[in-house]
């Protein structure tokens, strides 16, 4: 043990790893059955099955255990003892008028000899390796999000939650598992928030406990407050990859086939007015993102967004995003009132970051009346459920228009969903693309294109399952020809 009270092995003194949480353990069928944790000799001449179901039984009651999560003692905790002692009299000696004036190294050169005055006050001795983590610790607090820092440097993690001060979980690859990061009390949590939304003109208090925000590499941000939080602030934050993610990337991940990817490469390019369906995390802004790359770069596009997180290539990219009412209520802009002004500034497309309500039928006026080519994702579990969705939020808008014009304005508008979902292994993938073909009496008609097909489960937990293609002749490949993309549309699809 070091002076820090470092234990021995990664984790603690039992250098076990840290348990997952909230992850569906999935159920094996007989053919791919993992061994139960307490495994029972099966009756010469059992059959498979009743083993296997007894060992999904034995998951099941496994999941009313309680897992208790340790709280870490090591290296990291014991800097953060020590910034807790530091903070106050470093404050002391410091203009913050000045530092904020300072980026992160330059401060951290003038905090230096600051800290080591601090220490030698307070009778600490650190090694070089223990005194840079304490520096680092003390400029995140400083100038950045505090505790939240070490977890957005982490190129693993794609969701950070905060569940007030003492409770914090991550994603990894799909998995949510328990952090270590703790904030000192609910003060300091409510600080990092408030810091959060300010660089981006919100504000978030008791009046606004409600806050959708965005850090400085488009990451997503929501941030609720007590009383409607009744565990204290919560922050969530959805991470995205420094590295944009291409349709190719995507393919050899698994997340669709090579024919799918051609499909949508050519939709992309040939000014398919496309709807990306899905759930919350599925990856729909990710596949967004992708799809745009397919723009041709002289096209001019408007991109609209609560908060804005689309990071589109092409030279000609104008981002916009809504504005909440201020104090006394007045000044929202919202997203149907920047579609229609989008209308008037000459847009080759329109992509919408996520169509909630009443700028559905704007959009799809948009779709239909000479910008196509836009694109806008929303929350649905089908491709069907999508369609049905879009006529409910037109229905429930100011909008006086009959049901049937609603569904009709929406075949002639959408060429094309495509379905992405996560699936409960953690793996993203493209579980449908659709063609909306047109009207069938009062029904919205569609064919489907390709499919993702369960299989089964390996002993690892993951799905396994292939990608098929109906086969059917694309309804929108005279789009395609006139983009001269209609031969390998068509072989992509058959």
């Amino acid at each position: 043990m070091s002076a820090f009270g470092k234990r021995s092995g990664p984790n603690g003194p039992n250098g076990g790893a840290r348990p997952a949480f909230g992850v569906a353990r999935p159920m094996h069928s007989a053919e791919g059955a993992a061994p139960a944790p307490t495994p029972v000799a099966a009756p010469a001449g059992e059959a498979a099955a009743p083993q296997s179901a007894a060992d999904a039984m034995a998951r099941l009651a496994s999941r009313q255990e309680t897992v208790a999560a340790s709280r870490a003692e090591g290296f990291d905790a014991s800097v953060h003892k020590i910034k807790e002692q530091v903070l106050p009299r470093l404050l002391e000696r410091v203009d913050p008028e000045a530092a904020a004036t300072l980026g992160k190294d330059e401060l951290a050169e003038e905090f230096r000899p600051i800290i080591s005055e601090v220490l030698a006050e307070l009778k600490i001795n650190l090694n070089r390796r223990e005194q840079f983590a304490l520096e680092k610790v003390l400029i995140d607090e400083l100038l950045g999000y505090g505790p939240l820092e070490e977890l957005l440097a982490d190129p693993e993690v794609s969701d950070i939650m905060v569940n007030g001060p003492e409770q914090t979980f991550v994603e990894r690859r799909g998995r949510l598992e328990l952090s270590q990061i703790r904030f000192r009390d609910e003060q300091h949590l409510f600080q990092i928030a408030q810091r959060i939304v300010n660089k981006v003109g919100r504000r978030v208090d008791q009046t606004t406990p409600l806050a959708d925000a965005r850090l400085e590499d488009g990451s997503r941000v929501n941030v609720i407050v007590p009383p409607l939080s009744l565990r204290g602030t919560a922050i969530s934050i959805r991470k995205f990859s420094a590295k944009p993610i291409t349709l190719d990337m995507m393919a050899s991940g698994g997340s669709m086939s090579q024919k799918m990817a051609t499909a949508l490469k050519i939709a992309g390019a040939s000014r398919f007015n496309i709807v990306i369906s899905g759930g919350t995390g599925s990856g729909k802004t990710t596949m967004l993102n992708a799809l745009s790359k397919m723009i041709d770069p002289g096209e001019r596009v408007l991109t609209i967004e609560d908060a804005a997180e689309l990071r589109l290539q092409q030279p000609h990219w104008l981002p916009l995003e809504t504005r909440p009412p201020n104090l006394e209520g007045q000044g929202e802009i919202s997203i149907r009132d920047l579609v229609k002004n989008a209308l008037r500034m000459r847009p080759d497309r329109i992509i919408l970051g996520e169509i909630r309500g009443a700028e559905c039928f704007d959009m799809l006026s948009a779709m239909n009346t000479g910008h196509d080519g836009s694109m806008c994702t929303l929350h649905s579990n089908s491709p069907r459920e999508a369609l049905a969705r879009m006529e409910n939020m037109v229905m429930m808008s100011d909008i006086k228009v009959p049901k049937e014009a609603i569904s009709r304005q929406i075949a002639d508008s959408v060429d094309l969903i495509v379905q992405v979902k996560r699936l409960r292994d953690g793996s993203r993938r493209v579980t449908n693309i659709t063609e909306v073909i047109g009207m069938e009496g009062p029904v919205i008609v569609t064919q489907e294109l390709f499919k993702f097909e369960y299989l089964d489960e390996g002993e690892d937990g993951k799905i396994m399952g292939e990608y098929r293609s109906a086969g059917l002749r694309p309804y929108t490949l005279d789009k395609a020809r006139q983009y001269g993309f209609d031969q390998p549309f068509l072989e992509a699809c058959l």
